[in-house]
């Protein structure tokens, strides 16, 4: 079956760094695109970013912060967050999509189960 296992996720402090991962298996990882999400609380989960073929997209609150890349050798995606801000702070989640709207979250088939990031101030 399908799984994707985010890691990496912590505390880190205003303006620092977090490198997270998505390590992929039972699925042809070179086919979907991967994004990543995120939901703070009691807020909804909002698209972060995105990495379809060799094309990312981001939202533009993280934009020119964050980078998202993959390993398809690995299987594995990632997302490098730098300059972290308090407003960062959220549950991360991976997803893995065959094709279609890639900034609507119901257009993703597969889900890790998160990893919290918290950004102190």
């Amino acid at each position: 079956q399908v799984q994707l296992v985010e890691s990496g996720g912590g505390l880190v402090q205003a303006g620092g760094s977090l490198r997270l991962s998505c390590a992929a298996s039972g699925l042809t990882f070179s086919s979907y695109t991967m994004g990543w999400f995120r939901q703070a609380p009691g807020k909804e989960r909002e698209f972060v970013a995105a990495i379809r073929w060799s094309s990312t997209y981001y939202a533009d609150s993280v934009k020119g912060r964050f980078t998202i890349s993959r390993d398809d050798a690995k299987n594995t995606a990632y997302l490098q967050m730098n300059s972290l801000k308090p407003e960062d702070t959220a549950v991360y989640y991976c997803a893995a999509e065959g094709g279609g709207y890639i900034y609507r979250e119901s257009e993703y088939d597969y889900w890790g189960q998160g990893t919290q990031v918290t950004v102190s101030s």
